[in-house]
C-alpha cells in the first residue's frame, strides 16, 4: 500500500508515541488482560491512520465537459446558492463529506488553468454544518476549463481537522488526474458549478474521487 507524502511524518510521529505509551503500560500495569486490551488499542489506531494516508490505485480517464468528484465521500449538498468569493454569481452547490474513513485526498475535478487561489483561516466547527463553507478554514481553487467555463472548489476543515494542504498555484495548467490537495482527517469539499449543468449525484449518495461523474458542463 502507498503512503500520501502527507501522512508520513504523521505516521512516524504516532507509531513513536504509540509505542512509548504501550512501553509505559507494559511496566505500570501488573494486569496481562489489560497490556493486551491497550496494545490492540494501539495496534487499531495506528492502522486507522496508515489507511487514512494510503493513496489509492485509480484509473482515471480524461474527460473534457464532465466534472468528476473532487473527493471521496458522501453528497450532502446540492442546492442553488450566491457564491460571492470570486464568481459573483448565482450557482449550483454540490458539498461532499470526507469522514475519516475516506481517501483525503482532493483531485481537480475539471482540466484547464488555475485562475485563483486563496487560503483563508478560520474556526473548525463541524464541516456539514451550512456555515462551515464561509466561517471554517478553507481554499479556494478556481479552475478555467478550455471552453471558458470558470468551476470553484472549496476545500473546508472540519472539526478533526486541523490542515489543508492545497498544491494550486495561479497560471498553472491542470488536468483531472492531477491532485489539488490534502485535508487531515474529517473534512468537506464544496464545488460550484453553473446553474445550467446537467447534475448526474442525488443527496446521499457515495462519490468516488477522479472517478465518479457529478455534472455535465453546458
Amino acid at each position: 500500500m502507498k503512503i500520501h507524502k502527507e501522512g508520513k511524518e504523521v505516521i512516524i510521529v504516532s507509531f513513536f508515541i504509540l509505542f512509548a505509551v504501550d512501553c509505559i503500560i507494559y511496566y505500570l500495569v501488573e494486569s496481562n488482560f489489560s497490556i493486551l486490551f491497550w496494545a490492540l488499542v494501539s495496534l487499531s489506531l495506528f492502522a486507522l491512520i496508515v489507511r487514512f494516508f494510503r493513496v489509492p490505485s485509480r484509473s482515471i480517464e480524461l474527460k473534457d465537459g464532465v466534472v468528476f468528484a473532487p473527493a471521496d465521500g458522501k453528497v450532502v449538498v446540492i442546492e442553488e446558492t450566491e457564491e460571492s468569493e470570486f464568481l459573483s454569481e448565482s450557482r449550483i452547490q454540490i458539498s461532499i463529506f470526507m469522514s475519516i474513513f475516506n481517501v483525503h485526498i482532493n483531485w481537480y475535478p475539471v482540466g484547464g488553468v488555475v485562475k485563483y487561489f486563496k487560503h483563508h483561516d478560520g474556526r473548525f466547527q463541524a464541516a456539514w454544518l451550512p456555515k462551515a463553507s464561509s466561517d471554517n478554514e478553507r481554499a479556494t481553487t478556481v479552475i478555467e476549463t478550455p471552453q471558458g467555463t470558470s468551476i470553484l472548489v472549496r476545500q473546508i476543515a472540519g472539526a478533526m481537522a486541523r490542515r489543508i494542504v492545497s498544491y494550486s498555484k495561479p497560471g498553472e495548467q491542470v488536468q483531472q488526474d492531477h491532485q489539488l490537495g490534502f485535508i487531515r482527517f474529517g473534512s468537506r469539499v464544496d464545488i460550484f458549478l453553473p446553474l445550467n449543468s446537467e447534475i448526474k449525484v442525488k443527496l446521499g449518495q457515495k462519490v468516488t474521487g477522479s472517478q465518479t461523474v457529478i455534472a455535465k458542463l453546458p
